[in-house]
């Protein structure tokens, strides 16, 4: 934060300037190791300041923790101090809310905080699952090892990401293409065929007329269409913002054709990534499955890791009140209960991770396979359409006009 100060320095000159610092009492510290003696100092607080706009410019991505979390492992490895360590990446760090993140960081160590309650205090940075994974690794004292994980795990999850992204693109294009061809046609040539043929004054055939009476009423009847639309829309919202609502919706995108089985897997592959990190890094199980709850936003996922947890507190153990739900599937069950007997838990639950996740890119890869050929197909079918209609109405012109 910046500051506004009046002071005198040591030759009793009046001066006044501004100051970075990450607190009142920090910008009076520095000032008074310069030699100055203090008048007054106040906060400056811009009208667009970094603070007010920090939601929308200063968004922390996950890279930008991706690259931060495998640089501080490097430092610490090479026996630097934590401070020095944050104090060196936050010079390095170009996103503002990271960069007052990391001072503040700093502070709460300089205080006495440990590292991880100082990220606790930043939670659009680092998650809840990240902060008390660093929390194990301080106790372990491995927590060079812990960050590299927790930056893999992270990594792991923008590469799942930016594969769904990337194979639901084109698709999406290609369909709001198909939407535009046929709106222009509905909007603006039919309605100038119409015109052409009433001025010929000949009799339609029964496709034609179809096609044009159709696209009349839909002209006519615009706004009344978009009204209803936004309306359903609304509505739609509405209801998914309330508690069964939004558990219907996740139950539906668990249970879609095809691309129901790929959410399914890269959620379980996610909650076995999640599992294996934590018990690798000593948590308990029950502290495990509460992170695994809270690092899935499916409320039908969550339901099911909760009644998990609440079986594995009573001393069923993991594998078999997994087993009592269909939403785990027999994989991870079974891998389950032999990382449990074997005290291997980590190791199991990561193969089966990567097993779900290569299953999830071959079935994405093979549902865009199939969808974008069939939108092509569809958006050839209905443009075909139209113009079957408008020749097969011209070929009625010709042999019913004389000329």
């Amino acid at each position: 934060m910046d500051y506004q100060y009046m002071a005198y320095t040591q030759d009793r000159r009046l001066v006044k300037g501004k100051i970075s610092a990450a607190s009142e009492e920090a910008a009076t510290s520095l000032l008074s190791y310069g030699g100055y003696q203090l008048i007054s100092l106040k906060a400056v607080t811009p009208f667009l300041n970094a603070g007010r706009l920090q939601f929308f410019t200063s968004r922390v991505s996950a890279k930008e923790v991706i690259m931060f979390s495998r640089q501080l492992a490097l430092l610490l490895e090479s026996g630097t101090d934590i401070i020095t360590s944050l104090g060196l990446l936050q010079g390095q760090v170009a996103n503002r809310g990271f960069k007052k993140a990391i001072s503040e960081i700093m502070a709460d160590i300089r205080g006495g905080s440990s590292l991880s309650s100082a990220m606790g205090k930043h939670p659009r940075v680092f998650p809840e699952m990240y902060h008390r994974t660093i929390a194990a690794g301080e106790q372990g004292g491995n927590l060079d090892v812990v960050l590299r994980q927790m930056a893999d795990y992270l990594e792991r999850s923008v590469i799942t990401a930016k594969k769904i992204k990337a194979a639901l693109t084109y698709p999406v294009m290609l369909a709001g293409i198909g939407v535009v061809v046929v709106g222009i046609l509905v909007k603006f040539v039919l309605p100038s065929f119409t015109s052409l043929y009433s001025a010929f004054g000949a009799k339609l055939p029964p496709l034609t007329k179809l096609v044009m009476d159709a696209a009349n009423w839909f002209n006519a009847n615009l706004f009344g269409l978009l009204f209803g639309l936004i309306g359903v829309v609304l509505l739609v919202l509405v209801y998914t913002r309330t508690p069964a609502g939004r558990y219907n919706l996740d139950k539906l995108l668990l249970k879609l054709p095809v691309i129901g089985r790929v959410n399914l897997l890269n959620e379980l592959s996610r909650c076995c990534r999640t599992i294996a990190l934590l018990f690798k890094v000593g948590l308990p199980l029950p502290d495990i499955l509460a992170q695994a709850i809270y690092s899935t936003k499916n409320r039908v996922v969550i339901q099911a890791l909760t009644e998990v947890r609440q079986e594995l507190i009573r001393g069923e153990g993991l594998s078999k009140p997994m087993a009592k739900r269909d939403l785990f599937l027999p994989l991870m069950v079974q891998m389950a209960g032999v990382g449990e007997e074997t005290g291997n838990l980590d190791n199991t639950l990561i193969t089966v991770a990567q097993s779900f996740e290569i299953e999830a890119d071959d079935k994405t890869s093979a549902a865009i396979g199939l969808i974008q050929p069939a939108l092509v197909v569809g958006i050839a079918l209905v443009i075909g359409f139209f113009a079957v209609s408008l020749l097969s109405a011209m070929y009625s012109i010709y042999g019913q006009v004389k000329f």
